[in-house]
């Protein structure tokens, strides 16, 4: 099991009563906090991700200019016509 660091943090009461309330049977509230925890990190760091992506983009773009658009290419080329014809 990984190993855990105790930390404190603090609530708000009406927020801490919705999580005590939205817990599972069995599941403690730290449960419920790490969970929670986790799942907020990885949307951070896919929305920086996506950030990063759309910079990208955007630098490809300002260099090379808008690329014409491939799919009537690749449709054409799923249906076995020739690239040239």
């Amino acid at each position: 099991m990984e190993r855990r660091e105790a930390v404190t943090i603090r609530l708000p009461n009406g927020l801490l009563a919705r999580a005590r309330e939205a817990r599972n049977q069995g599941e403690s509230l730290n449960e419920l906090v790490v969970e929670a925890v986790d799942r907020e990190v990885r949307r951070r760091q896919g929305l920086r991700a996506y950030e990063a992506i759309l910079r990208i983009r955007e630098q490809v773009r300002a260099r090379t200019g808008d690329q014409p658009d491939s799919v009537p290419l690749i449709r054409s080329l799923r249906a076995g016509e020739d690239r040239d014809g």
